[in-house]
């Protein structure tokens, strides 16, 4: 199969094409990215040298670049991770997210239209459902409350997508995943920010009482759920991944101290987030049904493992922290690129 992977220096999809090249010696992928801060070539090191892996330095918001690149890929699915996600950036500043996750995703979306593309999965997010009262879960059919400038912009490039789906029968397919977590995450999401500064024993920043609740999934289980809709999901259809481990913010922060030894005295409580959604909660009974997926990460393993990396990888921490990653594009990939356009 020739993929085209959006994003795919970010958390996940680097994560995704690590998996892919691992498992599928017949995928051959070309990784459209911008680069941007949260952009790290280093997450893909390992594949770098594959000769069924490339990449497409390009912005999803230069139109003409995007469907030359997906012309000349040629793909026969397209997995579209690339976007701006982090929730305080957007309500900071919103332009960038709305350019990125709306107006990319349709340059995106008509490429693929233009080129025949067989299958298209647009990775979203369960933020799209806002926040949901106890007991209930959302599926796939729950309104749509988007409370960010972030969980809009995922909300509407849904809808956007699926209307490729409805109008011109663009086989389509969403998925909306819970709070990932796992190695090489930027370090501003919870998590690895938790992580990070716990180990140089920085303050952790708790927003409000750190009661808002967040299902967790380890993200090599997110990519075996995505590599299943793509392989079997249904044209047209919408997919919730979730982690089936709900736990309250404050919570996950504890059992980081705990286990990295430190003391909950570097516990910050700062003032709460705008809007901030005060819990997450879906069902994902129709992805398992309907594709054989099931999450096999418990937490706790999966919260060793990835304190485990962070630990062993404190320079990664400090280069992504610092920008100083880019080096790692610079003296790696735009030469290659260079001789490879000529």
């Amino acid at each position: 199969m020739k993929l085209l992977v959006t994003g795919g220096a970010g958390f996940i999809g680097s994560a995704f094409i690590r998996l892919l090249l691992a498992e599928d010696s017949a995928v051959q992928i070309v990784n459209l990215d911008a680069l941007t801060y949260a952009g790290n070539l280093e997450n893909l090191e390992s594949v770098s040298a594959d000769s069924r892996y490339k990449l497409a330095h390009v912005d999803l918001r230069n139109a003409e670049a995007v469907s030359q690149t997906v012309e000349e890929a040629a793909p026969d699915a397209i997995v579209h991770f690339a976007a701006e996600s982090h929730v305080d950036r957007s309500i900071l500043s919103p332009k960038p997210v709305i350019d990125t996750n709306f107006v990319g995703t349709f340059h995106l979306l008509e490429a693929a239209k233009k080129a025949g593309v067989k299958r298209f999965v647009h990775v979203s997010t369960d933020e799209v459902y806002g926040s949901i009262d106890e007991p209930n879960e959302a599926d796939e059919s729950a309104p749509l409350r988007a409370s960010s400038p972030y969980s809009a912009s995922k909300a509407g490039s849904d809808m956007l997508a699926l209307s490729y789906w409805t109008t011109y029968k663009m086989p389509v397919l969403v998925t909306r995943a819970s709070n990932n977590y796992g190695p090489y995450q930027f370090p501003e999401k919870l998590i690895p920010l938790m992580i990070a500064n716990a180990l140089e024993d920085k303050p952790l920043p708790v927003y409000g009482d750190g009661m808002q609740i967040r299902d967790w999934l380890y993200v090599d289980d997110h990519c075996r759920a995505i590599r299943a809709v793509l392989e079997r999901g249904k044209a047209g259809e919408i997919y919730n991944v979730g982690g089936s481990k709900d736990l309250p913010n404050i919570d996950v922060v504890h059992k980081i101290l705990a286990a990295t030894g430190k003391t909950e005295s570097l516990i910050r409580y700062v003032q709460d987030r705008p809007g901030h959604d005060r819990r997450y909660a879906i069902t994902s009974e129709k992805l398992m049904t309907e594709t054989g997926w099931a999450p096999q990460m418990e937490f706790e393993q999966g919260l060793a493992e990835t304190i485990r990396w962070y630990q062993e990888n404190s320079a990664w921490v400090e280069r992504v922290r610092s920008g100083a990653y880019r080096q790692y594009y610079e003296s790696n990939y735009a030469e290659r690129m260079a001789a490879d356009s000529d």
